[in-house]
């Protein structure tokens, strides 16, 4: 399985804004979507993601309020990405090693989508399930083996 299964799956719904969104309203962004990441385009390019991990950060170092900064000023300006044809346990890999959730969908420069940690463990287990029912209805179907005919004494 590949990302571009993923992204087929998921739907092409994207929410992107700028480095000099304020904070607070990226905050509502993902408060109203319910997400849980933004990526962050300028002059056309990715430019960095925004994570419930850098709104906590940052809640945390400003005493429970996100002030008046931009998105610039917390944003993870150098996110991993992957593209539609990386595998998905490339991708589960990917994300366990770099403790990542979100990972941008890039085709060259163009931003295709973002997939989540969920939608990764949503797809395998989708898959799993898939190749299970075939494998119960395989063996269901297995012909019966039929026995040697022991010569008559």
């Amino acid at each position: 399985m590949r990302v571009s299964d993923i992204l087929k799956v998921k739907g092409n719904t994207l929410f992107t804004v700028t480095p000099d969104t304020t904070l607070h309203n990226a905050v509502d962004a993902m408060a109203e979507h319910d997400i849980g990441s933004l990526v962050v385009m300028e002059y056309g390019d990715l430019v960095g993601m925004l994570t419930f991990r850098e709104i906590i950060l940052t809640l945390s170092k400003n005493g429970g309020s996100v002030g008046t900064s931009t998105i610039r000023k917390v944003m993870d300006d150098h996110p991993l990405t992957c593209t539609p044809e990386t595998d998905v346990n490339e991708v589960r890999r990917m994300m366990l090693e770099h403790h990542v959730r979100y990972l941008p969908v890039m085709e060259s420069r163009t931003l295709m989508g973002v997939i989540s940690f969920y939608d990764v463990a949503k797809a395998v287990v989708e898959e799993q399930g898939f190749e299970n029912r075939m494998l119960k209805a395989y063996i269901r179907d297995w012909p019966e083996e039929q026995q040697e005919q022991q010569p008559a004494r």
